[in-house]
């Protein structure tokens, strides 16, 4: 790639055949902003992650976005790690910082940015659905965000139990875990419930085992899947008059947040999100 190609390049290091829409969500922000910016999506297999963070480095890349099963491998290759990464041990973001590749996690910080315009998280109880890194970046934004409660369900009690000790670790606030059998029921006292889960990806009619009975007016649902962006599970509880959210809204403040990182730039979510809702129609 020639010197020429572009005034700044960013991007994404994602494995072989991973769809990524945040090619056609940042380079609009780009436009729109007049960066002369560039971001492409490099697919890259485990065994070649070292010599990929290498080549960006050498490149000057400003930074660079990574997906599974690379947000844990990168960091030994990384000079250094932000808060988020490194109370939640995985890295999303990648920036370069006088010549430094420090490793950020924007996920949680995304879903963050989604929900306080329309619930403030100080002092709610959070109920997530889901034990793996999603989950696990989102509820560490939120106990930092002043969160007073969370709850967990997940299949697998042993791995629910270590995500709370990740949790308490981030701020000591009560946390309780439950096992995921048949239906959950959603209690009275729970402000927030996040499908962390990624059970409707791809199918609009896949369906979350919540009890439906139990969604109400007054709850947040909120689901991290951004396709479709109108899941079972919301259109659930839109019907039950519940406030949602899609996961688009978190893929949009992921993307504002690297962009900031990047450039020092605030990229204009309006732009970023028709560009999403264009690339999943």
């Amino acid at each position: 790639m020639s010197s020429s190609f572009q005034s700044e390049l960013t991007g994404s290091f994602s494995t072989p055949c991973d769809d990524n829409p945040t090619v056609a969500m940042v380079e609009a922000a780009y436009r729109h902003h007049g960066l002369s910016w560039r971001y492409v999506n490099a697919e890259v297999p485990p065994a070649g992650l070292a010599a990929a963070v290498a080549g960006a480095r050498a490149m000057g890349w400003m930074g660079f976005n990574l997906s599974m099963p690379h947000k844990v491998a990168v960091i030994e290759h990384l000079d250094g790690l932000g808060e988020s990464a490194r109370l939640i041990n995985a890295v999303n973001c990648v920036v370069n910082r006088d010549g430094r590749l420090i490793g950020e996690n924007t996920d949680g910080k995304g879903f963050l940015s989604s929900l306080v315009p329309v619930c403030d998280p100080r002092g709610k109880h959070v109920m997530l659905l889901g034990a793996g890194g999603a989950a696990r970046a989102i509820a560490v934004e939120l106990v930092l965000a002043g969160v007073a409660r969370l709850s967990i369900v997940n299949r697998s009690a042993d791995r629910a139990e270590e995500f709370a000790r990740i949790v308490r670790a981030a701020k000591p606030i009560e946390v309780s875990v439950a096992g995921w059998s048949g239906d959950v029921v959603v209690p009275g006292d729970v402000d927030v419930l996040v499908n962390c889960t990624s059970i409707g990806l791809g199918d609009a009619t896949a369906r979350v085992p919540v009890a439906t009975a139990s969604l109400r007016p007054g709850l947040v649902v909120a689901d991290v899947i951004p396709n479709p962006p109108r899941t079972q599970l919301l259109a659930a509880a839109e019907a039950a008059g519940c406030t949602t959210l899609d996961g688009l809204g978190m893929l949009v403040g992921q993307g504002i947040l690297g962009i900031k990182y990047w450039s020092g730039v605030e990229a204009d979510a309006r732009v970023m999100r028709a560009a999403l809702e264009e690339a999943f129609a």
